[in-house]
């Protein structure tokens, strides 16, 4: 499966996403579009080519193929990631992602996303400009899925305490 392929499909996103829409309502707009975006600006804008409307067809529809140094590149990505950070703020998302909750683990798939083609293509030729973001997200879900192993871990614990028993 190429990296632009249906990974990358706005149409089996959207699939995939009816059930959690109907699960976490508007709630899950944010993570929607967080992923639209990767799609539309991090590949089809700048990218070389993404399978858009997989699997209606295997198309490459292919943007402005701009370098990942280019202004407008780097402008769209400060801009979208200072988005989400505010929307994360105002929401409280980012607050109920340093809580406690076998959920959290689920970011291990943003998280693997961002560090697999890190380790699977050195060097990497970022600008140092959005080293930054890619960062602050990392550290966020980072994080997030330590505390959700803890919660997990603890919960064994927590099972085995007996009730204090009331009788002398």
């Amino acid at each position: 499966m190429e990296h632009r392929g249906p990974t990358h499909s706005i149409l089996l996103t959207t699939l995939v996403f009816i059930p959690i829409f109907i699960y976490c309502r508007e709630k899950a707009i944010p993570y929607f579009l967080a992923l639209v975006q990767h799609a539309l600006i991090g590949d089809y804008l700048a990218g070389g080519g993404v399978q858009l409307l997989w699997p209606l067809n295997t198309i490459l529809y292919h943007g402005l193929t701009l370098q990942m140094a280019n202004l407008l590149n780097v402008l769209l990505e400060w801009t979208f990631f200072l988005v989400c950070f505010i929307v994360m703020i105002k929401t409280r998302d980012a607050w109920a992602l340093l809580q406690p909750h076998r959920s959290n683990l689920i970011l291990s798939v943003p998280l693997l996303a961002v560090l697999l083609p890190t380790f699977l293509s050195l060097p990497l030729h970022v600008p140092l400009v959005l080293v930054i973001p890619h960062l602050a997200y990392l550290v966020l879900f980072v994080l997030s899925i330590v505390i959700g192993f803890k919660a997990i871990l603890a919960e064994p614990r927590n099972a085995q305490k007996e009730p204090e028993s009331t009788d002398h």
